[in-house]
């Protein structure tokens, strides 16, 4: 049986799944590792966690089966970067993941470049990209910027930092996915932008080679997994969900409930207007090669049951969430805003706090609860309508997958309130499952997008009766949004 092995480097652990041609997975492996939050609003990796795990979830979906996979994908968080020493291989200072905020004010006062990053990048000037990450690190310690410039240290996103360490520092590269989510990186061009590196004070020496997503990207070295394995494809997580539900044609769209939630429709070689809260990213066609797609990024989804789980302990598992929410009858008016890290699309709110509306004396963690996988629901019904106004496509279905699709309570009350089916398939973990896609594809494991996707199972939710109550409550929804908003923009007094 010929298969892949995939290597899925997410924001709270890595995952690495064997997958065989015809979609089944032959072995599983996990690990977790720390967060570290030294300050409100900084988040930090330690990146040899990053490795470490990955490595060990690696090996465990190995030992779990007696075939040998042909080649590695390898997919990652996006926008989180590491800067590491060239001649050891050791971090000049913890990852700083994509969910921090250090750099917000150092966006503001670049606002004069605002158009001009949008014209290049297709983003929206933000402390949620990279460059400014990979800015504040060489300008913590005096020295860095003169080895950076010397070109003793490299720089790049999660995929990068492995590529680099499985290949033993033989390629340092990256692919346009995770390029084009820098905001370094000419997506007209398709190469670094020389004007944007020194806007953001990032020498290009440090900057990897971008390399096509269906690619070579070198032989991870046999130390590492017991065996040698060619690299042959790497994409940024949600760009690999959007390869690995099928949507490698214009007007497909796919939304993937992770710690955040995001949202990508691929508009093929014509690159779409951005605005709405709306970025313009690049995502990969049926060949593995690049193409344009709309993204809506809602930094904290997922995440939101993480806190009230490990931060309010009112939960002991995620799995208990969907019992809780569907033992109640309605949200009886609370609201939660999960702005924990500011708000995405479509408000690009760097001051926004989560926000929770509507208390009782009646309220119970139950509501609780329910509010924070309804505000998932209620982000994507904001999202989607912003996309479909800019792109004048008109969704007749929605792909969705991560950890949270796997909550059937969610997937209901989110087909109630687009008005849409749902499409789920039989594997969420679709963001390993493109990078095994780019990777299979390359070294012929399936011979066409196609036929990888024949490989897939999916079921259908279909809108219920309670679509006319959900659809009432985002209204609700959008009246606790503007109170989040009211308070993030409110200037007379922050404390």
């Amino acid at each position: 049986m010929r298969s892949v092995l995939a290597l899925d480097q997410g924001t709270t652990g890595s995952t690495a799944l064997v997958i065989a041609a015809d979609g089944r997975v032959l072995g599983r492996g996990y690990r977790e590792f720390a967060q570290h939050f030294p300050q409100p609003g900084w988040v930090e990796h330690e990146p040899a966690d990053l490795l470490r795990a990955t490595l060990d979830a690696a090996r465990e979906a190995l030992a779990m089966t007696a075939v040998v996979p042909e080649c590695i994908g390898i997919t990652n968080q996006r926008e989180t970067v590491v800067v590491w020493d060239r001649a050891t291989g050791v971090p000049v200072h913890r990852a700083i993941v994509w969910q921090d905020r250090r750099t917000a004010d150092r966006c503001v006062a670049l606002a004069e470049s605002r158009e001009e990053i949008a014209a290049r990048t297709g983003l929206v000037l933000d402390a949620y990209f990279s460059a400014t990450k990979i800015e504040w690190i060489l300008r913590s310690n005096g020295g860095l910027m003169k080895r950076a410039l010397n070109g003793e240290l490299l720089a790049g996103t999660v995929d990068s930092w492995l590529i680099w360490n499985l290949t033993d520092g033989a390629v340092h590269a990256t692919d346009p996915t995770n390029a084009s989510r820098t905001m370094l990186y000419d997506i007209d061009a398709r190469d670094w932008s020389e004007s944007l590196c020194t806007l953001f004070g990032v020498p290009r020496v440090m900057l990897p080679e971008v390399r096509t997503s269906r690619g070579d990207f070198g032989v991870a070295h046999a130390r590492h997994l017991g065996l040698a394995l060619p690299i042959a494809g790497v994409a940024g997580d949600q760009q690999a969900a959007l390869f690995g539900q099928g949507c490698v044609s214009a007007g497909e769209a796919k939304n993937t409930y992770g710690t955040g939630a995001f949202m990508l429709m691929n508009t093929g070689a014509t690159r779409p207007k951005a605005g709405d809260g709306l970025l313009t990213t690049i995502a990969c066609d049926a060949s593995g090669g690049p193409c344009y797609a709309l993204e809506a990024a809602i930094f904290i989804a997922g995440a939101a049951v993480q806190w009230i789980r490990d931060g309010l302990g009112l939960i002991a598992t995620a799995a208990e969430t969907e019992a809780l929410a569907s033992g109640l009858a309605s949200n009886d008016g609370v609201y939660f805003v999960p702005a924990l890290t500011g708000l995405g699309a479509p408000h690009w709110e760097a001051e926004a706090r989560g926000t929770l509306v509507g208390l009782t004396r009646g309220t119970t963690r139950a509501h609780i609860v329910r509010a924070a996988l309804e505000a998932m629901a209620f982000g994507t019904a904001d999202v989607m309508t912003s996309m479909q106004a800019q792109s004048g496509v008109v969704l007749d279905a929605l792909r969705v997958d991560g950890g949270a699709a796997n909550n059937g309570w969610l997937l209901q009350f989110q087909a109630d309130v687009l008005g849409v089916p749902v499409e789920k398939p039989a594997m969420v973990e679709t963001t390993a499952l493109g990078a095994a896609g780019l990777a299979g594809l390359h070294t012929g494991v399936w011979t066409s997008a196609s036929e990888f996707r024949q490989a897939q199972r999916v079921s259908v939710v279909m809108p219920g009766a309670g679509a006319a109550d959900a659809q009432a409550a985002y209204l609700g929804w959008q009246r606790a949004v503007r109170a989040a908003l009211g308070w993030a923009r409110d200037t007379g007094h922050r404390g």
